[in-house]
């Protein structure tokens, strides 16, 4: 009997296995708060403080206004423009709308970028660890996730020798995250030249996820994109989801050099076909004003991660760095003899604090927990303390 073909394209099989059970502490939590538990959620980084007012005024007033309508594939010229000015400010370089992609949010942007760059037989090359959805991203595609490993000792910054090592003929893409979601690592301008070179030798596409660049701590951010050796290689992808506590909003773009414009629009067009008119009109406020909620959430994180890094002072069992960037910290727990997966199951089970292994984030992040910086100072603290016992007494049994 003739075989028939498979009713499914193959890229749902690609991407199973790629999802759910890197977030099932974070699920089980869920499901335990809404038994009625006390549960101190320490997993997502959702920002937990007040967007800037004058951008939901200026949403509500272009819905009123009848803002509704069809909006241009490659976004509304008012965000464009207000995207184009912000990264020229940040850059100190003229960057034109016509370099400007308007996206729904960090995600779709890059996952529009990919698309457009690479296809079955390439390969794009990833530090580890790495968001979660980065291997789903690269899986959609048809092209091979080649992982980079980075060490905990260079505070997960990645080399370029790390880098080298992972090129082959099949190579096209360098997709970073500065700062880092899971590690808080924050590229220096030298190690983004140096990392460029690399990719300059080897004609790679550097696709670089900049959605926390706004959230540092004495660490400058650097973009390859504000470099102009690197522009021309570069597709720079970011939201106002993190900088001005509006993931719902779903409002982002990627920079790129202006012949790759067309091609991404075309892709974005497939996907949205346009998004909504209102919330660029709101994106170009909050990238165009200055925001005093913006300034609070940035002082507010550093003063949380200064806060709960404390915590953890003098403990060999547990060990938390100072982030550079972003809204989480790594806790390293190798001492405890377990993993980062048995540790949170075990932070869930018997102290009621829900956690991210750091293995959902990839093999670099074996042995390590994540913990989002998304709950007050105080509660923070406590929690910290919570974690850093756990951590000791299990060290000691070990």
């Amino acid at each position: 009997m003739k075989k028939s073909p498979s009713r499914f394209a193959p890229i749902s099989d690609r991407l199973s296995g790629l999802g759910a059970a890197k977030w099932a502490v974070h699920v089980e939590g869920l499901a335990r708060a809404a038994a009625g538990k006390p549960v101190t959620f320490l997993s997502i980084g959702e920002p937990d403080l007040p967007p800037p007012a004058s951008v939901l005024d200026q949403a509500i007033a272009s819905m009123r206004g009848g803002r509704l309508k069809y909006a241009a594939g490659q976004g509304e010229q008012v965000a464009l423009d207000a995207i184009a000015a912000h990264l020229s400010r940040r850059s100190g370089q003229e960057v034109s709308p016509d370099q400007i992609v308007y996206t729904a949010g960090t995600q779709n942007g890059l996952c529009t970028a990919l698309m457009t760059l690479v296809q079955t037989g390439d390969e794009v090359l990833v530090p580890d660890p790495y968001y979660a959805t980065y291997e789903g991203l690269v899986a959609a595609t048809g092209a091979t996730f080649i992982s980079v490993p980075t060490l905990p000792e260079d505070g997960f910054h990645v080399t370029p020798a790390q880098i080298e090592a992972a090129i082959t003929p099949r190579t096209r893409v360098l997709l970073l995250n500065t700062p880092s979601n899971p590690t808080g690592a924050v590229l220096s301008q030298n190690e983004i030249d140096a990392i460029g070179e690399v990719c300059e030798q080897h004609d790679l596409w550097i696709v670089v996820d900049e959605v926390y660049a706004d959230l540092t701590y004495g660490a400058p951010f650097c973009s390859p994109f504000d470099r102009p050796h690197l522009r021309h290689r570069t597709l720079a992808v970011s939201s106002i989801s993190k900088s001005h506590a509006l993931p719902g909003f779903r409002a982002g773009w990627i920079a790129s050099p202006p012949e790759v414009t067309p091609r991404l629009v075309l892709v974005a067009e497939a996907m949205l076909f346009g998004s909504q008119p209102f919330i660029e009109d709101a994106l170009a406020v909050a990238l165009s004003e200055r925001h005093p909620e913006v300034e609070r959430l940035s002082a507010a994180f550093k003063d949380r991660a200064h806060k709960l890094v404390s915590a953890f002072d003098g403990s060999t069992a547990a060990i938390a760095r100072m982030p550079e960037g972003g809204m989480f910290i790594m806790v390293d727990i190798r001492k405890t003899g377990m993993s980062g997966e048995e540790f949170a199951w075990m932070l869930l089970n018997d102290h009621n604090i829900v956690v991210m292994p750091g293995e959902s984030f990839g093999k670099g992040g074996a042995g390590h927990v994540r913990l989002a910086l998304t709950n007050e100072a105080d509660v923070l603290f406590e929690a910290g303390l919570r974690i850093r016992k756990a951590a000791e007494d299990a060290a000691t049994h070990h």
